[in-house]
C-alpha cells in the first residue's frame, strides 16, 4: 500500500529572529544547536543561529517550527550544504 504524502508548497515565516515556521519540507537532513540543513520543494534550506530546536516537525505536512536564535537562511538548489561545497574545494585544492 502507498504513502499518501501531501507536502504543502514552500512557505518561511520567522518572527523576530527566534520563532519560524517552514512548509514544504520534505526531508530533515540534519541538525544541531548551530545549524539546522532541510530539504524543500525549493532546494536545500541551510539555517543558522544558536541555541536552534526543531519544536515540531510533520514530514507528513512537510512542517518544521524552529525556535532558538536564527542568524540566516540560505537556500542552494543543487542539494549540497556550504560545509560540503567547502570540503569539495579543498579537496582540489590538496589533490
Amino acid at each position: 500500500m502507498e504513502e499518501n504524502k501531501t507536502i504543502s508548497a514552500h512557505k518561511l515565516h520567522l518572527d523576530n529572529r527566534k520563532k519560524g515556521m517552514m512548509t514544504g519540507v520534505t526531508d530533515v537532513k540534519a541538525f544541531d544547536e548551530k545549524e539546522i540543513f532541510l530539504e524543500t520543494k525549493a532546494g536545500m534550506v541551510t539555517v543558522k543561529g544558536s541555541e536552534l530546536t526543531l519544536t515540531r516537525l510533520n514530514l507528513e505536512k512537510g512542517e518544521v517550527d524552529i525556535g532558538g536564535r536564527v542568524d540566516s537562511i540560505v537556500y542552494t538548489k543543487d542539494g549540497t550544504t556550504q560545509a560540503q561545497r567547502g570540503k569539495n574545494m579543498l579537496a582540489r585544492l590538496f589533490k
